[in-house]
């Protein structure tokens, strides 16, 4: 048989208050381990509430910047989509667009302007084949549609490039007159972008003088 003292079950203690909202983005905060009930504050501004990225009036100077510098450095927020609006914009001046990744591109020369070997992966059982593809840029430009004012050359992770390779995307428009490169070279918490010559070396950077 149980005896008494054994059936006895210890009161539970008390649970903790419920949180509660008090004017605005507030709750309840432990504080020393006491449960006793405090309250933190978030602050919020204008751009939190409307869309700070929406209502920044810089698409005219992007668009004055590409057709000026003609090659440019980009570097949107790290969590992304920041760039759509602006690749969205210069598709509807009439640009087409080449994307590719700055890994794997290989010299930069070669694959964009000149007929360039790729190796396909050999799994033991093949020979090692070698295919010859025509240079992208190129290629692109001859299908064109008439009416199209250019071909924008979108580099992604371009901050893997030496500074040789951003180098001459930042001189492919003078070799190309209808192309524009746009080279994401970094990321920061707004969405910026510089000349790419400037970033490159080509020239000098003001910025960097001061």
């Amino acid at each position: 048989m149980w005896s008494a003292a054994a059936r006895t079950v210890p009161a539970a203690s008390s649970p903790p208050l419920p949180p509660q909202q008090q004017g605005g983005r507030r709750g309840w905060a432990r504080v020393g381990g006491a449960g006793r009930p405090g309250t933190v504050a978030v602050r919020s501004g204008l751009w939190d509430l409307v869309g700070g990225d929406l209502v920044r009036p810089d698409l005219g100077r992007w668009l004055d910047d590409v057709e000026k510098h003609k090659s440019l450095a980009i570097y949107p927020p790290h969590e992304g989509g920041y760039e759509g609006r602006y690749l969205n914009r210069l598709r509807y001046q009439g640009y087409y667009f080449l994307d590719l990744s700055a890994r794997g591109l290989g010299d930069p020369e070669t694959t964009l302007t000149k007929i360039h070997p790729v190796c396909p992966p050999s799994l033991g059982r093949q020979p090692v084949a070698r295919w010859y593809f025509p240079p992208e840029v190129d290629y692109r430009l001859s299908l064109l549609h008439p009416d199209a004012k250019g071909l924008i050359v979108w580099i992604t992770e371009a901050k893997v490039l030496s500074k040789a390779e951003l180098q001459f995307l930042a001189m492919l428009p003078d070799i190309r007159p209808k192309v524009r490169v746009i080279a994401e070279c970094g990321n920061w918490r707004k969405f910026i972008w510089k000349p790419l010559k400037q970033i490159s070396g080509l020239e000098p950077d003001p910025d960097a003088e001061q």
